[in-house]
């Protein structure tokens, strides 16, 4: 999130890690430009009165080097004008100020399935369930009663249709940038939802590369 007011950046990032969602912040344009070119976020929100660079500068640096990164621009100043002009930069979507935080999570997570490859509404493996948009998760039939981080994980792990995911990745996409590297985070993370999701197991690890959604393979 590039938003130059700093409370509100912070009551933002909160809910929005509250949700589950990895959530990095910055505070001008410069430092927007600069953290967008080291890291591939899947959504920028972005405040469109940006000092040091202009939001509108910004965006244009995202859209000359990226097309899979979806902006949001908020803005102060909610004309149709300014919503034309916001997104005549190639921003994806415009949200005026003052908003509700519903809606800018929902808005979010609209942006964050297009930035992906296209998957089904609902994941099923086997007896397993995720329904992203309710938030549900399902074995058996019974609900499993997630933390926002166990849900996010396991949305990684399925979306990735068996692939292996790292640990790297899962610290860049489901927390941030506050995740110390060599944290076990993940790994308790992952213990914890195993757990959940009961017997037979069906996340694998993968020996140096991390893991996967398997079949019955038992926990290693």
């Amino acid at each position: 999130m590039a938003e130059d007011h700093v409370e509100l950046a912070a009551s933002v990032a909160r809910v929005l890690r509250r949700e589950g969602m990895a959530v990095d912040v910055v505070h001008d344009g410069e430092a927007a430009i600069e953290r967008t070119s080291l890291l591939d976020y899947d959504v920028v929100v972005l405040d469109r009165d940006l000092p040091a660079v202009h939001g509108d500068d910004v965006c244009r640096s995202l859209m000359s080097r990226t097309r899979r990164t979806r902006v949001l621009m908020l803005t102060a100043s909610g004309t149709i004008a300014d919503r034309v002009a916001g997104l005549s930069l190639g921003a994806d979507d415009y949200l005026p100020k003052p908003f509700a935080y519903a809606e800018l999570v929902a808005r979010i997570r609209a942006l964050g399935r297009r930035a992906q490859p296209a998957l089904p509404p609902v994941l099923v493996h086997g007896d397993l369930r995720l329904d992203p948009a309710q938030r549900v998760a399902t074995r058996a039939g019974m609900r499993l009663a997630l933390s926002p981080k166990e849900f996010a994980v396991l949305e990684c792990l399925l979306g990735a249709d068996g692939r292996v995911v790292s640990a790297e990745e899962l610290l860049e996409r489901v927390w941030d940038e506050a995740a110390d590297p060599f944290t076990t985070t993940v790994k308790a993370t992952m213990n914890r939802l195993r757990s959940k999701l009961g017997p037979p197991p069906l996340i694998e690890t993968v020996q140096q590369g991390g893991y996967r959604i398997g079949e019955t393979h038992a926990p290693s």
